[in-house]
């Protein structure tokens, strides 16, 4: 195997499909980078057993091959070498890595040891790459991260004809965003539960080709399983990876209540607002909400320890109220939100309130993406 290519575009590939790559492998070939070159010019491949990356770009195929290294370190050695063609040559059970005047020599892991690569599913539809980005973001804000509860780790992706919901919740909060795609069936109804990680990162280096692919697996043969495509610069990336198992708990359903007190505020300023007044909010203790006579009072600590305090502009329709958030949820609900407006809506101080943007003061929400958040009790 020998192959010529540019600096920059292999470092890219092997940053991304060594990403993936286990920390403690179960076994020693998993923490492999698997390339090989043939007629599509250069592939790379990593799998741990649940999740598989595979980048092919294009490049100058001398001789064809395969051949299995260290992703981790063939990541760190690529990375940093000069701005020059990289030219990669399989020698008996060592790799010889030439750029410009430098020079390495790789030991082999034994190729024949490592695992088939799973089959991407059939195509079940595509979605613009950046709506789905920014849908996946969004959503993922409320995924757990608790491994103890694998199941509220994940994003539930519902597809009902030219829609796809995406769900997450970790019990405290919940999220809800809807995108258009195009379904390969326009009759098309599935769902699957992707690790919200695998998910995160798969749109991310996605966004910058025009279209995803998705496609979920169904049948005996494949069944739990889905796998996302796309065009990075002249070349593809594609993963796939095992769905979660479980019964997800009914999200759609907590957002279907009435708010009876409606607050408008500008996003960005309510973001700074919290950022400040949380400084002294020890750890697991709320930030206090006070909407009334149309501004909002931010306070956080109390008795002895730091306190602080902020007002905002805000637009208030229905009763006052005071209400408690643990801030780094409301913030990291908050920072995914993309209109200058945020939208509240609350019932009681006792229950969910519900985060939407807006475009302006007044107007009513699309419900493209809404966030839910559980209040905190607070100090009397």
């Amino acid at each position: 195997m020998r192959f010529r290519i540019e600096r920059d575009a292999l470092a890219d590939a092997v940053a991304w499909t060594a990403r993936s790559l286990p920390h403690r492998p179960s076994v020693p070939v998993l923490a492999g980078l698997l390339v090989e070159t043939g007629p599509d010019g250069l592939t790379l491949s990593g799998f741990d057993y649940e999740t598989s990356t595979r980048a092919t770009l294009p490049a100058e195929v001398i001789d064809d091959g395969r051949v299995l290294v260290s992703g981790r370190l063939l990541a760190e050695i690529v990375k940093s070498l000069p701005n020059k063609p990289v030219e990669l040559t399989l020698d008996g059970t060592k790799v010889a890595l030439t750029c410009g005047a430098s020079r390495f020599s790789l030991q082999t892991l034994p190729v024949e040891e490592y695992p088939q690569l799973p089959t991407m599913p059939s195509s079940s539809g595509t979605v613009k790459s950046d709506e789905f980005a920014q849908a996946v973001a969004q959503a993922g804000a409320a995924a757990g991260r608790d491994e103890m509860l694998p199941l509220l780790t994940g994003i539930r992706l519902e597809m009902e004809g030219s829609t796809i919901s995406l769900m997450a919740t970790d019990r405290f909060r919940a999220s809800l965003r809807d995108v258009a795609w195009a379904p390969e069936q326009t009759e098309v109804s599935a769902h699957a539960l992707v690790p919200a990680r695998v998910l995160t990162d798969t749109a991310k280096s996605l966004v910058s080709g025009s279209d995803v692919t998705i496609a979920i697996a169904t049948g005996d043969a494949g069944d739990g399983l889905i796998g996302f495509e796309g065009t990075v610069g002249t070349g593809t990336r594609r993963t796939t990876t095992r769905l979660l198992e479980g019964d997800f708990p009914r999200v759609r359903q907590l957002f279907a209540t009435q708010g009876e007190t409606v607050a408008y505020v500008a996003t960005q300023s309510l973001v700074e607002a919290v950022r400040r007044v949380s400084l002294v909010a020890e750890r697991n203790t709320p930030v206090r909400l006070t909407f009334s006579d149309g501004s909002l009072l931010l306070e956080a600590g109390s008795g002895d320890e730091a306190q602080a305090s902020e007002s905002i502009e805000a637009t208030i329709e229905g009763p006052d109220i005071s209400i408690g958030f643990n801030p780094s949820y409301l913030l990291e609900g908050l920072s995914v939100m993309q209109e200058p407006v945020v939208h509240l809506a609350f019932t009681q101080h006792t229950k969910p309130a519900a985060l939407a943007g807006v475009p302006e003061v007044g107007a009513v929400p699309d419900f493209a993406f809404r966030y839910l958040i559980m209040p905190v009790r607070l100090q009397s």
